[in-house]
């Protein structure tokens, strides 16, 4: 039986669990506290944080092989554990050049995949020429730690530019200043890559976000053949080059001329996945597990004509588990609810997740339903 060591507990490690007993697969999580999702589904923890590297020593110990269930690691420290013969999945050489994302940028640009235009802010004095050459509005990223819109600004003039680094300056948060893409849609695509260079490609699909955050996905998306191969292509060229062993989410620009761009690439299984849960017949967490224990990877179809998956997201300060609003929406015919477990709600945080199977490829339907869980989840 392979033992699966996890950095992070929260809930993409939790919907590791089914998957893990499905494969026979014993999971140990290295997380800071009890109460995070994982907990419940793992053999044995690690209270430790994330880039606790003494942590990561234990869990080596108790552990095959390592994975990551979040990116806010220490890679230099870890490369001390990986020369000592830790066994990291996907390798730390996979992730050195991504979780920067200015030097993240530069690989997918270097690689010849398709970015917006981009320049580190490093030198206060180059502000003004990257404005003329960018203009308004533009994007002012956080290289490191930013998601779920956390650290990612739309800057409209030259005083909100300056008012969010004067903020920020006693953190030394170091930005990444990009063109703001007036985009049709945004996409993702889920790929997997085994430990023999096997890639699947889930379908590619269409992502919702307010204020940046993920509110809902649609799949498959509604593209042309040519958007789709293109996608696929950029998450051949990715893992391959960076011979990834596991799961990655690609977020992806579809410009108003019908381009696909890289928006940004996450090293582990992604929101935009949580669909293949009940749509796909593998999952996109067994199908990382599959990939880091050196299995067969499995087939990442589509079992319906299409899935709409709604993220219920946080909207008060409460220690609620909305069991009447999950009530209701588990009565919306081939709704599947996943609830994470979490003790405290904030808002915008991930609560939960809705999939919702369809029987037909209608973007107004799934739209409609996604609808109809909002207003069940917002009303309160």
């Amino acid at each position: 039986m392979k033992r699966v060591g996890i950095i992070g507990g929260g809930q993409l490690a939790w919907m590791m669990g089914d998957a893990a007993k499905q494969l026979g697969v014993e999971l140990i999580v290295q997380t800071p506290s009890h109460l995070d999702p994982a907990v419940s589904i793992a053999q044995d923890i690690v209270l430790a944080d994330v880039d606790d590297v003494h942590g990561t020593e234990i869990l080596a110990q108790k552990s095959d092989i390592i994975t990551f269930e979040n990116e806010f690691v220490n890679l230099e420290a870890l490369a001390v554990l990986a020369n000592q013969g830790v066994c990291f999945r996907p390798r730390l050489t996979a992730l050195a050049p991504l979780l920067d994302k200015y030097h993240q940028r530069c690989y997918l640009r270097d690689l010849g995949l398709p970015v917006p235009q981009f320049f580190a802010l490093e030198q206060p004095e180059n502000i003004p020429s990257i404005i003329a050459h960018l203009g308004f509005p533009l994007v002012l990223k956080s290289r490191r730690h930013g998601y779920d819109g956390q650290g990612t600004y739309i800057i409209d003039d030259a005083a909100s530019l300056e008012q969010i680094i004067e903020i920020n300056q006693p953190r030394n948060t170091a930005f990444l200043i990009e063109e703001f893409i007036p985009f049709q849609r945004e996409l993702a695509v889920i790929a997997a890559r085994s430990v023999d260079g096997e890639v699947v490609i889930y379908p590619v699909v269409e992502t919702q976000q307010e204020k940046q955050v993920c509110r809902r996905v649609i799949a498959p998306a509604d593209i042309t053949p040519e958007q789709m191969d293109v996608s696929e292509a950029i998450a051949h060229k990715l893992l391959n080059s960076l011979e990834v062993v596991g799961v990655f989410g690609i977020e992806l620009f579809l410009t108003a001329a019908g381009k696909v761009l890289v928006n940004e690439i996450a090293p582990r299984t992604h929101n935009s996945g949580h669909f293949s849960l009940d749509a796909c017949e593998t999952s996109q967490f067994e199908q990382h597990l599959r990939a880091v224990c050196g299995l067969p990877l499995g087939n990442p179809a589509l079992q319906c004509a299409s899935a709409v998956m709604v993220n219920l997201l946080g909207y008060e300060d409460s220690q609620s588990d909305y069991q009447n609003q999950r009530q209701q929406i588990a009565t919306i015919p081939q709704a599947h609810v996943h609830w994470y477990g979490k003790t405290a709600s904030r808002p915008g945080r991930k609560l939960g997740h809705v999939t919702v199977l369809l029987n037909q490829h209608n973007q107004t339907a799934a739209c409609e339903i996604a609808n109809t869980i909002e207003n069940i989840w917002y009303s309160g």
